[in-house]
């Protein structure tokens, strides 16, 4: 898969196909951008855990921390990395080795790491990497054009009513044309 670029539909059909992430590399300072993601996929609906080996044991935005993924008692939809670059394969392989596996490997703005990837996807998982799913969400649900931010986007379609903390939903639905 070309990794420089991804369809929307793509986006889209992961972040409404998955309900529990977790966050590798979440912080408990409220100023750190691994937060504010967690805060707004809680705010979403999304089942979000906090996975920091220094916070373990420790509730973040109400949700216990782990050390690892492999100490999560659920299920994962998702592994939302908020890590460095370098840190990618160890993360993967512990996704991996996860019963069951995950569907998704997320990777953070500025996080890539190809042969992680192709590892993952070689495996059936997908993969998204330099994105964040805040901001995919708040672009293609167009909350971000509600903030004077020009979202790319031009519809005339008015936005549907979702539920959730002011969500109208992700717009895009797997197999409908971008637009």
């Amino acid at each position: 898969m070309n990794h420089d670029s991804y369809d929307n539909a793509y986006i889209s059909g992961i972040l409404q196909s998955v309900k529990t992430i977790a966050v590798v590399g979440a912080s408990a300072n409220d100023v750190r951008p691994s937060f504010f993601v967690m805060k707004y996929m809680l705010d979403k609906g999304y089942q979000v855990i906090p996975v920091n080996p220094g916070q373990a044991g420790k509730p973040i935005l109400g949700q216990m921390t782990y050390a690892r993924l492999s100490d999560i008692p659920v299920a994962i939809d998702m592994v939302d990395i908020f890590r460095a670059s370098d840190a990618v394969p160890g993360i993967v392989d512990e996704a991996l080795a996860l019963d069951p596996l995950p569907k998704v490997i997320w990777m953070q703005l500025t996080v890539r790491h190809d042969e992680a990837a192709a590892r993952a996807e070689a495996a059936g998982l997908k993969v998204v990497m330099n994105r964040c799913p805040k901001i995919e969400y708040a672009r293609l649900s167009g909350e971000i054009g509600w903030n004077g931010v020009n979202s790319g986007m031009i519809s005339s379609r008015k936005p549907v009513m979702r539920s959730g903390f002011q969500s109208y939903g992700l717009r895009v639905k797997p197999g409908e044309p971008d637009s």
